[in-house]
């Protein structure tokens, strides 16, 4: 991407001026490396965004932000109902609640790096992981319905988990609206044997050692202390959030066209928020919600049983959760009044500052944490929400790296084998049941996730916490 089409509003946010049908800027954040590098596709995409009715402030791209469906992945808007605002499934995705979690584990790493190879395997066998894989949870009727309702409640009242879980997710792992009856049941039949799996892409459950703090005060009030090993899960809502997404785009354009919305493109797909299309999407939406809530926590508990087995006493505690992939009614203060606004964050992170009344008490005072995921080889991050008046972007930071590549092209650019053997020699060990699912997912297609957490520290998204090298990953 050419900095020079843009406005340079600081060292590492750019502004994207109203031309043609746009209602309000764009606004990038990145430095002026990540720019260059920038998909000019990410470009055109904010721009459509900025297009839709009843969008206000601007429409957002995160330091990761690249090429996606309908909206960039790492982008993030904000409507309005009273102002004819939508809802578009393009700017939540397929992955419906597509998140992280983070577990502390209480162990050091040279606690855990004589047995790393059997944690490995070990982690490996008790989570399916790939393609269509199952599980070895069934639900009926009526348990797909209390999951869709309950989230990670249902789980742990399942007994998958703690009531201790419950107070480090968002929402306290129940999203409130979800409408398991605006499910579809080719929605449902897809995940009535998929809980408790990673699934496959950038899914993944990795083994990691807190390497460096930034942050004493905030990492010694999220438990993280150097030298010790946490366990992060990153993963979704799997085969019933993709069959949602793609029922309600095919829904959403004949609502569009009914009520005479121009889309800039067809992939953004949208219906007015109050609108029934909208509200049953949303309803569905929610219920995806809280089956990815409820996969991380059912992921946690055979990743508990693991942990005990190897090394017994230990305890997995629960950081936080928190998704990605959603369009939450949240309230945020805009031009002198406090207005609820439906945020579309796609491939973009919640990230709460200080004194939010939705985080945990313990974490309170120190703000959200959030969570970074790294890409297999490289490192993750806990970043902190910051106060509200340096976040601009309706609390939201960046979730990843970002891709650089497509899985096509990084399949043929590195060998799943060679990579597999290169990061064994720099003492992480991957469990994949894919080779060409490992080459897709290279370290090398992503960009330099020092590069876009600076960025994001820099232009006051979150700040940094610690960083978390990998020991141990099992890839989907």
């Amino acid at each position: 991407m050419n900095p020079d089409t843009l406005t340079r509003v600081s060292d590492f946010a750019w502004r994207v001026e109203p031309t043609g049908k746009m209602r309000v800027p764009g606004v990038i954040y990145a430095s002026e490396d990540l720019i260059q590098a920038m998909d000019e596709r990410v470009l055109d995409q904010v721009v459509n965004v900025a297009c839709l009715p009843g969008i206000v402030s601007a429409a957002y791209a995160m330091p990761d932000a690249h090429w996606g469906y309908g909206f960039p992945i790492g982008g993030v808007a904000a409507f309005d109902a009273d102002q004819g605002g939508v809802v578009s499934a393009g700017g939540v995705g397929f992955d419906i609640s597509c998140g992280v979690r983070c577990l502390r584990t209480g162990l050091t790493r040279d606690e855990v790096e004589p047995v790393k190879e059997r944690l490995a395997d070990a982690l490996f066998r008790r989570v399916p992981v790939g393609v269509g894989s199952r599980g070895p949870i069934h639900l009926d009727e009526e348990s797909m319905a209390a999951m869709l309702a309950g989230g990670a409640r249902w789980a742990v009242d399942q007994g998958w988990g703690e009531p201790d879980d419950l107070a480090h997710i968002e929402a306290q792992g129940c999203i409130p609206g979800a409408r398991p009856e605006a499910v579809s049941a080719k929605a449902k039949q897809r995940q009535r044997d998929e809980m408790g799996t990673l699934g496959s892409g950038n899914h993944y459950l990795e083994v990691q050692e807190v390497s460096d703090l930034f942050d004493a005060a905030t990492a010694r009030a999220y438990g993280l202390a150097e030298g010790e090993v946490v366990v992060f899960i990153h993963c979704g809502s799997r085969g019933l959030g993709h069959q949602i997404g793609t029922e309600a785009l095919e829904q959403m354009t004949l609502t569009a066209r009914e009520h005479g919305i121009e889309l800039p493109d067809r992939e953004l797909a949208c219906a007015p928020l109050h609108s029934e299309t909208s509200q049953r999407y949303l309803g569905a939406m929610r219920a995806a919600s809280n089956c990815a809530l409820a996969n991380r926590q059912i992921i946690t508990h055979f990743a508990r049983e693991v942990f005990a087995e190897l090394f017994p006493g230990a305890a997995l505690t629960l950081l936080y959760d928190v998704s990605h992939n959603t369009c939450k009614a949240e309230e945020h203060a805009l031009d002198g009044e406090t207005r609820r606004l439906f945020v579309h964050r796609k491939g973009a992170t919640r990230a709460y500052g200080p004194g939010h009344p939705e985080l945990p008490e313990v974490y309170r005072q120190v703000g959200q944490p959030v969570l970074i995921g790294g890409s297999m080889g490289t490192a993750s991050y806990v970043l902190a929400g910051n106060e509200p008046p340096r976040l601009p972007s309706f609390s939201s930071a960046c979730h990843g790296a970002g891709r650089t590549m497509s899985r096509r092209q990084a399949h043929k650019t590195w060998r799943g084998e060679q990579l597999l053997s290169s990061l064994r020699e720099c003492g992480i060990i991957i469990r994949s049941p894919s080779p060409r699912g490992v080459a897709e997912e290279a370290p090398g297609a992503y960009k330099d996730v020092e590069a876009v957490v600076d960025a994001a520290n820099d232009g006051g998204l979150a700040r940094k916490v610690a960083r978390l090298r990998p020991l141990a990953c099992i890839k989907g």
